[in-house]
């Protein structure tokens, strides 16, 4: 079985990417659909809550994601404490995943942190969606309706795509869909017969 990771900045369109590659029927792996889920599990509630001085927690016993967004966000110690318990708990989840699929050749994981979690390492390609920086925030700006600054501050927080581009396998440029879902195209060829 290859595992091929795929990634992109925030507004570089790798949703629309990953759902192309899913309506072709491959298996895909969503790690932050993932995220949500291992957050539901009694005990990362618990470890999670008490990481945040029990100040997280919903009346219906679930996190409190906003809050918590809020307060990592632009406090790099927490939110690697914070990724330190969700993590582990997603890497067992995948695989969970893996060993369902066990009859598929490849499964695509996608994760905005492949590269800055490491694991792209365990990866046999990965797959970069880039986009300029100007559509990236323009696409986020309507998609979440935020501000500029607001894209940008989010947009901080992330490799650049010429850190990402340096470790990745495959780079797609996603301006044009028809253009990028034929590279995707190419790619899934190339990674099937090797």
């Amino acid at each position: 079985m290859k595992i091929i990771g795929v990634t992109g900045g925030i507004g570089s369109g790798k949703t629309t990417i990953i759902n192309y590659i899913k309506s072709k029927g491959f298996a895909v792996y969503i790690a932050d659909d993932a995220g949500k889920k291992v957050m539901q599990k009694h005990e990362i509630i618990q470890q999670i809550n008490q990481l945040f001085n029990n100040e997280v927690l919903l009346p219906d016993g679930m996190l409190d994601r906003p809050k918590i967004a809020s307060r990592v966000f632009n406090n790099n110690d927490l939110l690697q404490k914070l990724n330190n318990i969700v993590h582990p708990a997603v890497g067992l989840d995948f695989e969970e995943f893996k060993k369902e699929k066990a009859s598929k050749k490849v499964i695509f994981k996608e994760t905005a942190v492949l590269f800055e979690s490491g694991s792209y390492k365990d990866c046999d390609a990965t797959i970069l969606i880039t986009a300029p920086l100007e559509i990236r925030i323009k696409r986020v700006m309507q998609r979440d309706n935020i501000t500029k600054e607001q894209v940008e501050s989010r947009i901080k927080n992330q490799l650049s795509d010429d850190q990402k581009a340096s470790l990745a396998t495959y780079i797609v440029e996603n301006i044009d869909l028809k253009h990028a879902f034929k590279s995707i195209d190419d790619i899934i060829i190339k990674i099937l017969n090797n």
